[in-house]
C-alpha cells in the first residue's frame, strides 16, 4: 500500500537532482565560512530576498531565534501574533534563552494583525515597561489556514516599525507559495522587513535547512549567535547544494501544490459532514474540520485513514490540518477524497 503522507510539507523528500547535487558538491569550513556552496547558497538567498547578506541555518525556528537574539537585550519585548509560530512552535526559545518577553496580539483570519494593535501595542518611554524592540509577522500564516499576507499590508507594518524604532522580522518559511499566489517575486514581499527567514526543507524539498537574511552587519551578529547556539556546521555544503537546486527549481513549481490544494477542497466540500471553517485554501494547505453530526472521534477518523495509507494532522478537537506537497500526485488527491468519503458514509 503507497503512503499518502499530508501531515506538513516537512516530510518532503530531496528529489533525485538534489541528491546527484549534493553528493558532486564542493565543501569547505562553513564556521571559517570557506565552504562555497554554502556562501553560494547565501548569496543567492539574500539576492532573492533583496537583502545584502544571508546565514545558512538548520531550521526556521533557529533562524526566527537568531533573528530575535542579535535584536533585542534580556526584558526586551517583541510583539507577533497569538497564532503565530513563534509564538506556538518554537519551544519558547526567545524567553528560555534570550529572557525576552512576547507582546502578544490577536491575529486577524487573514493573517494579519491589526496595523492600529500594533501602532497601540509599543511602550512608551517608562522605566516600568519593557522596551518594545521588535515586530514579527508570517507569511504565509500557518495557523490561519496558510493565507497570504499582501506586500501593501506589509509595508504598513514596517513602516510602523520604522517610525517606532522597531525592527522587523519577517518569518517567511513558505514565502515563496505566498509569492506564487500573488504573482511577485518573493523579494518584493520581504523587501519592507528588516531580516526575513525561508525555509528550504518544506515545500522546496531540501532535506535540511533554512536561511536568514538581513543587512551585512546583522547577519555577522547573526553568524556569532549561531555559533553560541552550537548551529556552526562543518562541510555543509552537501546540505546547501540542495538547497540552491531548491531556490533554483522547486520555487518554480509551487502553484502545481496550489492547485491541487484547491481541488481536494472542492472535492471534499461536497462531502456531507466536512466544514471549512477557514474558507478555501490560498496556498497548499487545506483546513477541515468534522461536523458534530459525525460521531466518529477524530482519533478514530484518523486511525480510519491510516488503515487505507493515509496521513493528515490533527490541529484541533475535530480540525485537520492537510498540506499538499511536491510528493503529492493527482491520483494521491483522489484516493484521499475517496477515502474521506468512505469512511463518512459509515
Amino acid at each position: 500500500m503507497k503512503l499518502i503522507d499530508l501531515r506538513s510539507d516537512t516530510i518532503t523528500k530531496p528529489t533525485s537532482e538534489m541528491r546527484e547535487a549534493m553528493a558532486k558538491a564542493e565543501v569547505g569550513d562553513d564556521v571559517f565560512s570557506e565552504d562555497p556552496t554554502v556562501n553560494r547558497l547565501q548569496e543567492m538567498a539574500a539576492a532573492k530576498m533583496r537583502k545584502e547578506a544571508g546565514l545558512f541555518v538548520a531550521s526556521g525556528t533557529m533562524g526566527n531565534l537568531i533573528a530575535v537574539l542579535a535584536n533585542c537585550q534580556r526584558g526586551d519585548e517583541v510583539i507577533m501574533g497569538d497564532l503565530g509560530h513563534t509564538f506556538l512552535f518554537e519551544g519558547g526559545g526567545i524567553s528560555a534563552l534570550g529572557g525576552i518577553f512576547p507582546h502578544i496580539l490577536r491575529n486577524q483570519a487573514d493573517g494579519s494583525i491589526k496595523i492600529d494593535d500594533i501602532d497601540s501595542a509599543i511602550r512608551p518611554d517608562d522605566i516600568h515597561h519593557p522596551i518594545s524592540r521588535m515586530l514579527i509577522l508570517e507569511n504565509t500564516h500557518n495557523r490561519c489556514g496558510g493565507v497570504v499576507l499582501s506586500e501593501a499590508y506589509t509595508k504598513n507594518a514596517a513602516d510602523v516599525c520604522h517610525k517606532h524604532n522597531l525592527t522587523f522580522h519577517l518569518d517567511g518559511a513558505r514565502i515563496f507559495n505566498a509569492a506564487a499566489v500573488l504573482g511577485v517575486e518573493a523579494g518584493v514581499l520581504a523587501d519592507p522587513a528588516d531580516s526575513v527567514t525561508f525555509c528550504l526543507s518544506k515545500g522546496l524539498c531540501a532535506p535540511v535547512g533554512s536561511v536568514l537574511c538581513g543587512s551585512t552587519e546583522f547577519i555577522k551578529r547573526a553568524r556569532r549567535i549561531r555559533k553560541m547556539l552550537g548551529g556552526g556546521m562543518r562541510q555543509a555544503g552537501v546540505l546547501a547544494a540542495a538547497g540552491i537546486v531548491a531556490l533554483e527549481k522547486m520555487t518554480l513549481r509551487l502553484a502545481e501544490d496550489h492547485q491541487r490544494a484547491k481541488q481536494l477542497a472542492q472535492n471534499l466540500s461536497a462531502i456531507s459532514g466536512i466544514r471549512f471553517d477557514q474558507g478555501m485554501p490560498q496556498t497548499n494547505m487545506v483546513f477541515v474540520s468534522l461536523d458534530e453530526s459525525i460521531r466518529l472521534s477524530a482519533e478514530q477518523f484518523l486511525a480510519k485513514l491510516s488503515d487505507r495509507g493515509i496521513k493528515i494532522g490533527k490541529v484541533g478537537e475535530r480540525r485537520f490540518r492537510i498540506v499538499t506537497h511536491y510528493w503529492i500526485s493527482d491520483e494521491d488527491i483522489k484516493s484521499v477524497v475517496e477515502a474521506f468519503r468512505e469512511i463518512l458514509k459509515d
